[in-house]
């Protein structure tokens, strides 16, 4: 089943491209199947076209924290705090700050 969702995924993206939320949902199943360097791609993919984004710097530095590259994680979630600060988005601040914190 994950696989027929990853593949139905793909082809949406390929169709509608500039979709974040599509590109938010291909890389959340990259993550989920463990091809995490795919997903790292994508959440990449949803900030450059939709720097507001907040849970792409969330999953995505939860993702490199899972590859080991820490010092990459630091910079996403601190990208994402300053978003998630500009928008008044103050859960997701909060989310994110907790993460940046647990990485010491």
């Amino acid at each position: 089943m994950a696989g027929n969702r990853l593949e139905a995924l793909k082809g949406m993206v390929a169709q509608q491209p500039g979709d974040s939320f599509l590109r938010y949902g291909l890389a959340m199943e990259y993550r989920n199947a463990g091809d995490l360097e795919s997903a790292i791609a994508e959440f990449r993919s949803v900030i450059a076209a939709n720097p507001d984004y907040s849970a792409a710097y969330f999953h995505g530095g939860q993702t490199l924290e899972r590859l080991g590259r820490l010092d990459e994680a630091r910079g996403l979630f601190r990208a994402g705090i300053e978003v998630t600060t500009r928008k008044g988005d103050r859960k997701t601040r909060d989310e994110l700050q907790a993460a940046l914190d647990l990485l010491g």
